[in-house]
């Protein structure tokens, strides 16, 4: 398979640049994905601006609920490595996201909706585009608005891992829980 050339952060259309700047100045880094996604540099900022439209509509712990789990169930490692890292600075324990990152670990700590999220999140990564049922018991506890944002959070972030995967990405950083395992 041939490597698509990564398109560094100097080189990106001035809109991406400028939508990309903040991120690459809190990371010190321009993010792979970017880099290959800018390609198409017009699709890219509107999937930035779906992505930040959504953070800003659904609660933080559910958009790291259904990120974490679509990443480590569809073995996104370079997207689940960065939200290990968000869920850590959002104030989630160590044993949470090692639970939402462990396929079918129990989530009993964790809140009614979050785990409705979770569910969610499992069932639009195995749905291939069909219902996914988990969207009614969510609806009843969050309403409509949160539940149509989580519904197209987590298909964001299968789409983030189908192209991912695709193009062999890996993480920029050593994994959080991987690190403090080490240490231990």
């Amino acid at each position: 398979m041939p490597a698509t050339t990564r398109i560094p952060f100097e080189d990106l259309p001035a809109g991406l640049r400028s939508r990309l700047e903040a991120r690459v100045a809190r990371l010190g880094y321009l993010g792979e994905f970017f880099q290959v996604a800018a390609h198409q540099p017009e699709a890219l900022a509107g999937f930035i601006d779906y992505t930040e439209a959504l953070k800003e509509s659904v609660p933080a712990r559910l958009v790291e609920a259904i990120a974490l789990t679509i990443a480590s169930e569809s073995g996104n490692a370079y997207e689940r490595v960065q939200h290990e890292r968000l869920a850590l600075k959002l104030g989630f324990t160590e044993a949470e996201i090692r639970s939402l990152v462990a396929q079918g670990a129990s989530l009993d700590g964790f809140p009614p909706e979050e785990r409705a999220a979770v569910e969610l999140a499992r069932q639009v990564r195995t749905a291939c585009g069909g219902a996914c049922p988990a969207y009614d018991e969510l609806e009843r506890m969050v309403g409509e608005e949160v539940a149509v944002g989580c519904l197209m959070t987590a298909v964001r972030y299968l789409a983030h891992a189908t192209m991912s995967n695709t193009w062999a990405l890996t993480p920029p950083v050593a994994s959080p829980l991987e690190a403090e395992a080490a240490r231990a």
